[in-house]
């Protein structure tokens, strides 16, 4: 089963603790192991705290982020309006107070990127999303899915 949801988000820094419940909420419904929650919560926060530290808004304003799940996997993104430089990850000092988010981006995931789409800039990120293995039925919920036990 597989599901996703797109949300807008104003180019404000409140925008992260929003989409944070959003995401966390959607996964743990769908019966994501809440440690996986946990880090897919924590990397789409450094995405999106990214985009409004570095990046400028899109065309209308705003940020958008979106996440699908499918077959044990999250995929995450957070679309803006570019930035000067190129997102990567950095390798700071120990006394830095900043350069991180990528670099944990890089740690949790099985695999990032960027893509570029006409005047806007996408990073995204798949993590692995296990859920518990039982005898379930599947019915579809609009999220990633939602197991009934029966």
């Amino acid at each position: 089963m597989s599901a996703s949801s797109v949300i807008m988000l104003p180019y404000a820094l409140a925008s992260v603790a929003v989409a944070r419940q959003r995401l966390s909420a959607d996964l743990l419904e769908s019966g994501v192991y809440a440690g996986a929650v946990d880090d897919t919560v924590l990397v789409m926060s450094e995405l999106l705290s990214n985009a409004l530290r570095h990046a400028h808004p899109l065309a209308s304003g705003q940020l958008r982020v979106a996440w699908s799940c499918a077959e044990g996997h999250v995929e995450i993104s957070v679309s803006d309006g570019g930035a000067a430089t190129e997102p990567r990850a950095g390798r700071p000092t120990l006394s830095s107070l900043g350069g991180r988010g990528l670099g944990i981006v890089e740690y949790l995931a099985e695999r990032w990127g960027v893509r570029h789409e006409g005047e806007s800039t996408t990073v995204w990120a798949i993590l692995h999303a296990p859920q518990p293995a039982r005898n379930t039925q599947t019915r579809t919920t609009g999220i990633c899915a939602l197991r009934e036990v029966v």
